[in-house]
């Protein structure tokens, strides 16, 4: 395409169908930008000036465009940055999972299969510990061709992951406000492994807590997978002694593989002020072997409260702040 002919056609049109065309977009963008980049132009200043004005309107468009085409959500600046994707309020407490790489595709699969599972086969009482998926589609970059998976997540409101918490208590925390994040993480995977499926990546950062209603939400499941297989992949930036041995040596995980991680996080939660009970409690909990280790969730919620009930007594609501 000449130069003359883009500044033509950009003139003319007077919709995105006019300027990109129906039928290959992409392609109609590249040949306008070719035609009308200011390294390419003649040294004639008036067509230099009507051609660069020209190539500003293409790339505003297009840009437009390009939010436009990830199916109904328009997007504005991350509100959120996983270790995978950047995360997108696109409202109605929604937010839309936009991986940075299109090689982690599989992983966004992965989440969307699981959660799906989850939300079919689980327990409609605790479904509210894990995100809902609203929507799982395919968008292709246009400029680039590059191809990514997005899903889009039900939230919930006024969520703090553990960091967040554990920042708040540098010397750890009282074992009583542990316990109903412990109960609660155990009901989430209890959930999950009900419906075969294994999150392997029970990290603080992907257990959410509400202090004030004593909600936890386990969130990014794009490390999941069936009962009996391998996790694809470890969370970048976190080492090995977050994780059991099964994974680290890509052998078949299993309930315990998320129950041990889970106590792992508690326990570093608890730091030094881990009574020796629920320290022991623990630590039988992450044996190296799997099958060494407990693969019931809700057996192992009884067991431990059955311990908690002998430290603290019967149960009573504990008010809980990230401000001490």
């Amino acid at each position: 395409m000449r130069t003359a002919e883009a500044i033509r056609l950009v003139t003319a049109a007077r919709s995105d169908a006019d300027l990109f065309g129906a039928d290959q977009p992409a392609r109609r963008y590249r040949e306008l930008v070719a035609a009308l980049h200011p390294d390419r132009l003649p040294a004639d200043p008036a067509v230099r000036a009507e051609a660069t004005d020209a190539f500003v309107r293409v790339t505003t468009r297009w840009k437009a465009r390009r939010v436009t085409v990830l199916g109904d959500y328009r997007l504005g600046t991350p509100a959120h940055s996983g270790d995978l994707a950047d995360l997108y309020d696109v409202g109605a407490d929604r937010l839309l999972k936009l991986p940075r790489r299109p090689s982690d595709n599989d992983l966004m699969a992965r989440e969307a299969h699981a959660l799906h599972t989850i939300a079919e086969r689980g327990d409609p009482r605790y479904l509210p510990y894990v995100p809902r998926l609203v929507d799982s589609f395919r968008h292709s970059d246009a400029a680039t061709g590059a191809e990514r998976r997005i899903n889009v997540l039900a939230t919930a409101p006024g969520l703090h992951d553990l960091t967040e918490v554990r920042r708040a208590y540098p010397d750890g925390l009282d074992a009583r406000d542990v316990a109903w994040m412990w109960r609660r993480l155990l009901v989430a995977l209890g959930l999950a492994h009900r419906a075969g499926i294994v999150h392997g990546a029970v990290l603080p950062p992907h257990v959410l807590i509400q202090p004030d209603q004593h909600g936890v939400v386990l969130v990014d499941w794009c490390f999941s997978a069936p009962v009996g297989s391998t996790v694809p992949a470890l969370v970048p930036g976190h080492d090995a002694r977050w994780y059991p041995d099964e994974i680290l040596r890509k052998r078949p995980c299993g309930p315990g593989t998320d129950i041990a991680m889970a106590s792992g996080c508690m326990s570093w939660l608890m730091g030094p002020r881990a009574p020796r009970e629920l320290d022991a409690f623990a630590r039988g909990c992450r044996q190296r072997a799997l099958g060494a280790r407990p693969d019931d969730a809700w057996r192992l919620l009884h067991e431990l409260d059955e311990v908690l009930e002998r430290l603290y007594g019967p149960r009573t609501f504990r008010p809980f702040t990230l401000n001490p």
